[in-house]
């Protein structure tokens, strides 16, 4: 018997029809290959980046363990022996010390007194409608755009004309003012982020407004509090434009005018080795607060988007 050659039906032809599964798979499309193509490039800019940061500050480490003949003379090798003596001399002789504790004292106070300011600023701008509301908040976002260049003389007058000239609590309230603008536009924005219902039913139960604020809606914005204190610690540690202008009393400088005048002495000594301790020693504070508060930083910034 003699078969034919004639092809079987096709489906449209045989009115049936195909399984999903039955179906050849989709090429590749065009997008996931730019996709892939650009987090590729992405992540190898954010590794060129980190590599960029982290090795000075890794060659600053490594260069305060060693002599000043080693600095010179194998500037990219590891030491050959820890130099601990860089460290107590920078910390005694270079009196770091005390540039190290008026820095405390003035970052720590300015860094208290911006937080509960700019908290209870931002919670009434957020919460509550009332004549001039957002003429006072547009204040406060024009002062983020004010140059401190510009503010140099006349704030050096009116320091002066306080009593508050070469003193740490008078650099403390210029730090508040300074840090003031920001705190309140980013705090403003995170309030508004809380739910109502929390406040609503403490008013219910009976709580006045500031047991509201400091006992339910403060601990809720804690995140919002944690991210601005960061960003408010770092530019306030290392202000040295401010402290330059309103304190020029050796016996009150902070550690950015330490480090600068013991720049120049070391300088002049030859003792680089000192210098980069010091050097060490203003910028492990920094880096201390950031990684054991980064996770908190990122929660405070991505709280408005996820909510």
């Amino acid at each position: 018997m003699k078969t034919t050659g004639t092809p079987a039906p096709l489906p449209a032809e045989s009115g049936a029809v195909l399984a999903k599964e039955d179906l050849p798979p989709a090429p590749p499309t065009r997008e996931k290959k730019e996709g892939t193509v650009l987090n590729v490039f992405s992540h190898g800019v954010l590794v060129l980046w980190a590599f960029m940061v982290v090795l000075p500050l890794l060659w600053a480490v490594m260069t305060s363990f060693k002599d000043d003949r080693s600095i010179f003379s194998s500037p990219w090798s590891l030491p050959d022996s820890l130099h601990f003596d860089n460290w107590s001399r920078a910390w005694t002789q270079a009196n770091m010390s005390d540039y190290f504790l008026n820095t405390v004292l003035v970052v720590g106070g300015s860094l208290v007194g911006t937080l509960v300011l700019g908290s209870m600023a931002a919670y009434v701008l957020a919460r509550f409608d009332f004549p001039g509301n957002r003429f006072i908040y547009y204040l406060f976002i024009g002062g983020m755009s004010f140059p401190i260049m510009l503010a140099l003389v006349p704030l050096f007058y009116v320091v002066n004309n306080m009593g508050l000239l070469n003193t740490l609590h008078g650099l403390i309230l210029v730090y508040i003012a300074y840090s003031l603008p920001f705190t309140v536009f980013f705090l403003t924005a995170f309030f508004r982020t809380l739910p109502t219902s929390v406040a609503e039913a403490a008013f219910v139960d009976g709580a006045s407004h500031s047991r509201t604020f400091f006992q339910i809606m403060l601990p809720m914005a804690k995140p919002g509090l944690i991210s601005v204190g960061i960003f408010n610690f770092l530019g306030q540690w290392n202000q040295y434009m401010l402290p330059t202008v309103l304190n020029t009393d050796p016996d009150k400088r902070v550690l950015t005018q330490g480090l600068v005048q013991l720049a120049v002495s070391q300088g002049y000594k030859g003792d680089w080795s000192g210098l980069f301790a010091g050097l060490v020693m203003a910028m492990l504070p920094v880096l201390a607060a950031y990684v054991i508060f980064q996770r908190q930083v990122v929660q405070g910034l991505t709280a408005g988007a996820l909510k």
